[in-house]
């Protein structure tokens, strides 16, 4: 199933005198809530039942957020890797910043091979309302 997009005008903010110009903009089409990636899970084992699954899901983001707030990357092999990034003011010197010039987190996921492979073999399609 190919990615739906829709086009939006945006302008150009270094250039206010520029015509707007219109790009491609992801569109969600629909959800998958983990619950439901537990049962998908379970359903290709003859082993692990769904509720086995979303227990180990749910134990791996206490997991995430433990190492992550520690400031660890967090390796999950092919699938890839979380890390923690800041944004912050600058200061004049090294020796003058302070923890409160971070405004601001967020965690950064860098997708594994498998995932960066699939990003090059995505298709796309207008979404239609």
């Amino acid at each position: 199933m190919p990615v739906k997009y829709n086009v939006v005008e945006r302008k150009n903010l270094l250039d206010k005198t520029a015509a707007p110009k219109f790009y491609a903009s992801a569109k969600a089409d629909g959800e998958v809530s983990l619950k439901a990636l537990a049962k998908e899970i379970a359903q290709g084992s003859t082993t692990v039942s769904d509720t086995d699954v979303l227990a180990v899901l749910n134990d791996l983001t206490k997991v995430l957020i433990r190492h992550l707030s520690e400031g660890k990357i967090v390796k999950l092999g092919d699938f890839g890797n979380f890390q923690i990034t800041l944004t912050s003011e600058g200061a004049p010197t090294a020796e003058k910043f302070t923890a409160s010039l971070i405004k601001g987190n967020k965690i950064q996921f860098r997708p594994g091979a498998d995932l960066r492979e699939m990003l090059k073999t995505v298709k796309y399609e207008k979404y239609k309302k």
